[in-house]
């Protein structure tokens, strides 16, 4: 189908199965912010909960992204002020680039690749280029005020061909309405925030341009956008030139526009608050819709998919203590809920400047990996049960379920189960046949009031959670 750049056409556009089907993904922030890899840290606090903070914008004081470094550095009184001065003194952000440079040089792509297979992980995300504006490839429309604010090495076409060699989809995130070399304030309240949606027609162009470069140059399965777009671009063209050019790709929902052409930044603040005040995702665009750090999850009819770090941070950020990054149990246990509700999981990995990854981050993918080899018929290609997509055990432990095909799947999170299980409001055909995956042999059951009772065999999985696969005989 040959789509053409009308809000039809483009909104025709249907959810490919692959990503459907994919379920786990790996996000990877990795540019100038991980040379300093410095965010404010607080044990168990995202950013969601940061923002409940009732100060105002409270969250940009004490950003838990290291990648919002610059941002954070310029705000006077900040942690990330304090931190820059005694450890760097005066030095400008942008000095970080010879630095990243030499560091990135030690990057090996297929090792990336490598430990994001293992992982279990279907697609991988890179980012291209975010807020600071530093280009991670040799692009060919470069920066009007910082034209060498680019990678030499083409750092985004080597880790894109490392990841397709390992069988994933390689998807392609870019910063495009937010740019930190046009914009040197920082954004610190509403009225700074906004400005940085004001952005010049030059800017549109330079934006554009980089975007269509990256649809050409890498054909990307996502083309993962952040924050909004420039309001002077015509977003319907050119979704219709990236779904031709990449037939079965998909955008997610960040392209929020605001047409301020003509209007001072006072007169942009009103028309935003009056528009429902500042916001990055929006409905009428999009395959998907791309949730940030949320910890409780609904089923949705819509595609969706969650994403965060295995800390509170995309980018590495030295200061967080690894005991605060999800373990491989909580990143099985958050894709099953995910997936239970018609969900994929998009997880950020941080490498730290020269391309290492931190050790407790590594290990975590790799369990959760694990579990997916012998588990991953629960999570892939499956879909939703319509009527209930969780429930517990008698015990406590949380069940999720999932199905494909005539089989239903609940994955039960516990990591000592026992001799048996009974799992509440849950009930199916005693005819059906019931086994454990990774065990051989039936499991018997029973269903009285409503609630199945089990006996488990006693070789049933320990350590994270247990995968019940119900059939037709």
């Amino acid at each position: 189908m040959k789509y053409e750049a009308t809000f039809e056409s483009v909104h025709s556009h249907p959810l490919p199965k692959w990503y459907d089907d994919a379920k786990f993904g790996i996000f990877i922030h990795w540019g100038l912010y991980s040379v300093p890899a410095w965010a404010y840290a607080e044990r168990g606090k995202s950013i969601v909960d940061l923002g409940e903070d009732p100060e105002p914008f409270h969250v940009q004081k004490y950003n838990p992204y290291s990648e919002w470094y610059l941002n954070t550095m310029r705000i006077p009184g900040t942690p990330g002020q304090r931190h820059h001065a005694q450890t760097y003194g005066d030095r400008d952000y942008y000095d970080f680039q010879r630095d990243f440079e030499r560091e990135s040089a030690k990057l090996d792509p297929a090792a990336w690749a490598e430990l994001f297979e293992k992982a279990g992980a279907k697609y991988a995300v890179m980012v291209t280029k975010h807020h600071d504006g530093y280009c991670l490839w040799p692009c060919e429309n470069r920066n009007p005020l910082r034209p060498e604010l680019r990678s030499r090495r083409d750092l985004v076409g080597e880790v894109t061909e490392a990841v397709r060699a390992r069988g994933l989809r390689m998807g392609l995130y870019y910063s495009s309405i937010l740019d930190w070399t046009f914009k040197p304030q920082a954004m610190r309240d509403a009225e700074s925030w906004l400005d940085h949606y004001l952005q010049s027609d030059e800017y549109a162009a330079y934006s554009l341009a980089q975007t269509r470069e990256l649809i050409h140059r890498y054909h990307p399965s996502i083309l993962w956008n952040d924050m909004g777009y420039p309001a002077q671009c015509d977003l319907n063209a050119l979704f219709a030139e990236y779904y031709n050019a990449v037939e079965d790709g998909l955008i997610n929902d960040r392209w929020l526009q605001r047409d301020a052409r003509g209007m001072s930044l006072p007169e942009y603040v009103k028309y935003v608050e009056a528009h429902g005040g500042i916001m990055i995702q929006q409905e009428k665009y999009g395959d998907y819709t791309s949730p940030e750090y949320d910890t409780i999850f609904h089923l949705k009819a819509r595609k969706w998919e969650l994403t965060r770090g295995i800390g509170m941070s995309y980018g590495y950020n030295r200061n967080e203590d690894p005991a605060n990054f999800m373990t491989g149990r909580d990143i099985i246990c958050t894709l099953a809920d995910v997936a239970s509700k018609n969900g994929n999981m998009l997880l950020n990995v941080g490498p730290r400047a020269d391309g290492s990854i931190e050790p407790a981050q590594a290990e975590a993918l790799l369990e959760a990996g694990e579990w997916l080899r012998t588990n991953g018929e629960a999570i892939y290609a499956t879909t939703y049960l319509p009527e209930r997509q969780e429930t517990v055990t008698d015990g406590g432990s949380r069940v999720s379920f999932t199905r494909r095909d005539d089989c239903v799947y609940a994955i039960v999170q516990d990591a000592a189960p026992g001799e048996e299980a009974t799992i509440k409001g849950f009930a199916l055909p005693e005819s059906m046949r019931a086994s454990v995956l990774g065990c051989a042999g039936e499991v018997a059951f029973e269903c009285d009031g409503g609630d199945m009772k089990l006996r488990l065999p006693a070789d049933a999985p320990k350590g994270s959670a247990y995968v019940l696969r119900f059939a037709a005989r």
